[in-house]
């Protein structure tokens, strides 16, 4: 007797690919890009990191037919959470507080510059 071929575990997890993806070439999204059947037809399914921070903002998800994609440039996760990340102006230099300074501050006696 021949024994059945013992069967592999399906693995249900989701193979996301991290991409740029140009939408006919007017919107840009970055994020975990997968090939999804939706509605009949195979679409692009496309989760962008709200704020370039998943973890305390979540994913937002957008869907795309295959016609609609300008271009798709794989990139890695850090380049996804830099792309998505808001604008931070330059930081400002601020003077240290001078009246601190000027306790420790040891004045000279009056008598060393006498002649």
């Amino acid at each position: 007797m021949t024994e059945a071929p013992e069967a592999k575990p399906i693995d249900e997890t989701p193979k996301f690919e991290w991409a740029i993806v140009e939408i006919f070439g007017h919107r840009r999204h970055a994020g975990r890009t997968i090939e999804e059947e939706r509605f009949g037809a195979k679409m692009l399914r496309i989760d962008v990191p709200v704020k370039g921070n998943p973890e305390q903002f979540g994913w937002q998800t957008f869907y795309y037919g295959g016609a609609s994609i300008f271009s798709f440039v794989l990139t890695d996760e850090q380049s996804v959470m830099t792309v998505n990340k808001p604008y931070e102006p330059p930081s400002r230099q601020y003077l240290e507080d001078r009246t601190a300074s000027r306790k420790d501050f040891e004045y000279p006696d009056d008598n060393e510059y006498e002649d």
